[in-house]
């Protein structure tokens, strides 16, 4: 598909300046790549913190609002929904407690896309984070 015809498609270059960081999670550079799949999405993202190289698991969304097992995750479910055609919102839980909380929306003219996330990290500590990505 076209960035035209499907916003989130491409690779997104970090912009740590228009970024708002929790304390704990503050990366100097990264990028994040969508693919369309048949169902959704799949989002790569790789990055620099704290002068390591960081490259996290590929997230999938399927795009269908149905609760599913997160793979890789014990326990956890996901659900992935797109309200409209520039935002993509997920969210994942353990039982009743939530894990992950993810809203990304891609402007009007498909140059920037914001990720508002927060949930609880590998090291069980909550954040929440603001952060923008320029289209490469």
């Amino acid at each position: 598909m076209s960035n035209e015809k499907d916003p989130f498609s491409g690779t997104w270059k970090l912009n740590p300046q228009k970024s708002n960081f929790d304390p704990n999670h503050r990366p100097s550079g990264g990028t994040m790549r969508f693919e369309r799949t048949p169902e959704g999405y799949t989002m790569r993202a790789e990055g620099v913190c704290d002068g390591k190289h960081v490259e996290e698991q590929p997230q999938m969304f399927i795009l269908d609002g149905l609760e599913r097992e997160v793979p890789g995750a014990p326990g956890v479910t996901a659900i992935a929904t797109l309200p409209d055609p520039h935002t993509l919102h997920a969210k994942a839980t353990t039982g009743n407690r939530l894990v992950g909380e993810g809203t990304y929306v891609v402007s009007p003219d498909g140059t920037t896309l914001t990720a508002t996330v927060r949930g609880i990290d590998i090291h069980q500590r909550q954040f929440q984070t603001t952060v923008v990505w320029d289209r490469e």
